[in-house]
């Protein structure tokens, strides 16, 4: 871990330090603060305008720090969004573990999206794909990050098919690839800033809502009528 004093300059943005004397952190502070501005600048101003001395003079840090922490751009914005992902991936966990109906997991799915759709989650995910169709190095770290959402929704949709008895045509992987690309398509639209009069997101959203609870009335019908013949 750096112990080292962090080499800051006077900046627009210095935060909390007193004035005109530049912050004093460890490592993992000093890091702490690079991620967030790093962050800050990626979502607002999109990873092609992405500046390392800018994010450093934001994080009140010589630039130098950025390539010792992070060793390059590319680094960094995975950094950023690793410390996002795996966060957002354990809340989804932890909502798919809890006992709860299909439907109402898609409605906590739906106002964690709220949640992410605020915090720039959404708009950080979109620009680092985009980066991607250009930059192979970069997809080829962006993608398995990106694909761990569809394997823990794979899990669920297979647990839900279990749970439910359903013998249907097609297997898990399929509904949760339909499930998994719905998702990305629709936080590509909103993004987009695509109105609901035109997209119709929020319909869609509220149709899946509908769907699972008529499966789950079904489900519970077809069980009652078991016990009843038992």
């Amino acid at each position: 871990m750096d112990k080292s004093p962090v080499q800051g300059r006077p900046t627009a943005r210095r935060g909390p330090h007193a004035p005109g004397k530049a912050p004093r952190a460890d490592g993992a502070s000093t890091r702490a603060l690079i991620l967030e501005a790093a962050r800050r600048r990626l979502v607002e101003g999109g990873y092609a305008n992405l500046n390392v001395r800018e994010i450093a003079a934001d994080a009140g840090v010589n630039h130098a720090l950025i390539g010792y922490h992070f060793h390059g751009k590319q680094q960094l914005v995975l950094a950023v969004l690793d410390e996002a992902n795996n966060r957002l991936l354990e809340r989804q966990g932890r909502m798919y573990d809890a006992s709860a109906t299909a439907s109402d997991k898609w409605r906590q799915a739906c106002d964690f999206y709220d949640d992410d759709l605020r915090s720039g989650f959404v708009k950080l995910l979109m620009e680092l794909m985009g980066a991607s169709f250009h930059d192979p190095e970069l997809r080829r770290e962006f993608t398995p990050r990106m694909l761990a959402w569809h394997r823990l929704i794979e899990e669920e949709v297979a647990e839900f098919i279990r749970a439910s008895g359903l013998k249907l045509p097609v297997s898990a992987r399929a509904i949760s690839a339909w499930i998994g690309w719905f998702w990305m398509g629709m936080e590509a639209s909103m993004a987009l800033d695509i109105p609901e009069e035109e997209g119709h997101q929020r319909e869609a959203l509220q149709a899946v809502a509908t769907l699972l609870r008529h499966v789950e009335r079904g489900t519970a019908a077809r069980r009652e009528s078991s016990r009843r013949r038992k």
